[in-house]
């Protein structure tokens, strides 16, 4: 069989067990799925057993026995669930494929130190098939929202329509009564102006604090660091029902004895209750930007004759920019996905977009909520991004990475 790539060979008994072992692993979450926990198992494991395994030892050439290998898994997938299964087949079958061959062949064993038992090479794959596992099970709930925010139906579940990949049980209906209801738009737009705003003096506050607690002088650094990230720590319902208690004074006074309107002393009360969920975000971001910081940089600064307010924005905050943003970032997306404190520190008038899918959720069971939730997760996805790439950055300008 000339494509061996690895003077090791498994046997066909390990080829086999190992075939039917992904294949049961990939049952398991069918059958989860369809409630058919273990005739999913024994129907996969056999079927990958027999096929994945079988296939390696008669196809004389390996693309031969991958594309045999392929066409029986997509025709399977269709034959069983039409469009969705034959999408599932798609998916299996390719990974099926390369799976056979790289069991079959010994490659596994290629990319390892030659003398490790089989022991410590099964503890090798099975720790990143836990690993694996693990991701599988955060990601799968936010997988699943966002193909149901396409459902052409008031649904949260998939209609067959859906299952069988047919145009007309996929619509944007969700997507258009967002943008085109006042209630969400009203939720929407005070979630735009509520999370900036509480970012700003977050991240102000938060800046200030970590670079003043870095400072070696500074007395009790970390009992006051454990107060100052506290909101994190604490339970928010906790959190929620001292901020009522105390915002509910300070709306007192603002009405009572300045004049202020009643709905702007709402948003004044929930922006600085957000900022204080924020600023533990921007302390930690910061305070570990500071870890690498060059000292002797504002030092020299201030022999050139700079004052401290022209060595910080000159010297110091260039360099601690990135962390600054990632934990601005983080202010931003705690502020805009935060529900508990808005409930109890707010008013209808301060009613903010997750305010508005609890309230989806509670009352009516709006399916917009799911179009909502992938908005979310998309400017959450992005947001993260960016937040990967400045501390990239950071990396780079303190040389902990190569350019």
């Amino acid at each position: 069989m000339g494509f061996i790539t690895s003077n090791f060979r498994p046997t066909k008994g390990f080829v086999f067990a190992m075939m039917a072992a992904a294949g049961a692993f990939l049952g398991m979450l069918v059958g989860l799925a369809n409630n058919q926990l273990i005739g999913g198992i024994a129907v996969l494991a056999a079927y990958s057993a027999v096929l994945g395994g079988g296939v390696f030892y008669m196809a004389p050439h390996k693309r031969l026995g991958q594309a045999v290998i392929f066409a029986a898994t997509l025709a399977l997938g269709y034959v069983t669930m039409a469009g969705g299964g034959a999408v599932l087949g798609l998916i299996y079958g390719a990974f099926l494929a390369w799976f056979a061959y790289w069991i079959g062949t010994g490659e596994y064993r290629t990319s390892l130190l030659p003398y490790l038992t089989p022991g410590q090479v099964l503890w090798h794959y099975s720790f990143r098939l836990i690993c694996a596992s693990i991701f599988i099970f955060l990601i799968t709930p936010i997988l699943v929202v966002l193909p149901l925010s396409f459902n052409a139906e008031d649904f949260f579940t998939f209609t067959p329509e859906m299952l069988r990949l047919d145009p007309e049980g996929y619509s944007l209906k969700h997507y258009r009564d967002f943008f085109t209801n006042n209630e969400w738009q009203r939720s929407f737009q005070n979630s735009l102006i509520i999370a900036p705003i509480a970012t700003i003096i977050s991240v102000s506050l938060g800046t200030l604090a970590a670079i003043g607690l870095s400072q070696s002088h500074v007395p009790g650094r970390r009992a006051i660091m454990a107060i100052l990230i506290s909101p994190m720590i604490v339970p928010l319902i906790i959190s929620a029902t001292g901020m009522f208690f105390f915002y509910s004074q300070i709306g007192n006074i603002l009405e009572d004895s300045l004049g202020f309107n009643k709905d702007f002393v709402g948003y004044v009360k929930v922006i600085l209750a957000h900022a204080v969920l924020g600023v533990p975000f921007v302390i930690i971001t910061v305070t570990a930007t500071l870890v690498g910081f060059d000292r002797s940089l504002t030092r020299a600064a201030a022999n050139m004759g700079a004052d401290p307010v022209t060595t910080f924005f000159r010297v110091q905050m260039p360099l601690i920019l990135p962390g600054v943003i990632s934990g601005g970032l983080f202010a931003f997306i705690t502020s805009f996905d935060e529900v508990v404190v808005v409930l109890f520190v707010g008013s209808a008038s301060q009613k903010t977009l997750p305010w508005q899918m609890f309230t989806g959720l509670r009352e009516q069971i709006s399916p917009t909520i799911l179009a909502v939730a992938t908005i979310l997760v998309v400017i959450s996805i992005g947001l993260l991004t960016t937040v990967e790439l400045l501390r990239r950055r950071s990396e780079r300008l303190r040389g902990m990475s190569p350019g």
